[in-house]
């Protein structure tokens, strides 16, 4: 059950925003086997100016275009099957027209006992969910 947040600069129609965002979820669900309806998205508009994102010195430039990604997720997925996801999710991004230098990832892992689904219980915890990979 990842989260996904996805930061962009004010532009895009509603329709290339909904673009973005279920291309970054079927790469998920793709890579990672995760049901279809773990689909849980933020999506924020920013004024020009509020993203900064540099390439930490490694010889590209991005455009106004970028799109900055975070996902949480639970620990315990191998390097190889976070790379092949990134991978995935540029591939759909260019698939509805951004650059691969304007995708950024953040990857941020976390543990069962981390996540609530509503009312205010940690349902991986409780039994009511299944801990994914188990």
């Amino acid at each position: 059950m990842p989260l996904v947040r996805i930061d962009v600069n004010q532009g895009r129609t509603a329709e290339q925003l909904r673009g973005l965002s279920q291309g970054i979820h079927a790469a998920i669900v793709a890579e990672f086997g995760i049901p279809e309806r773990d689909y849980f998205h933020v999506l924020t508009e920013h004024s020009a100016g509020q993203i900064v994102a540099q390439d930490a010195g490694l010889g590209f430039e991005r455009t106004p275009d970028v799109v900055m990604i975070q996902i949480f997720t639970q620990a315990g997925r191998s390097q190889p099957t976070k790379q092949s996801l990134f991978a995935a999710i540029a591939d759909r991004l260019a698939a509805v027209g951004v650059a691969g230098e304007d995708v950024f990832i953040g990857y941020v892992e976390n543990t069962a006992g981390d996540w609530s689904f509503g009312f205010g219980q940690a349902q991986y915890v409780t039994g009511e969910l299944g801990v994914p990979g188990r």
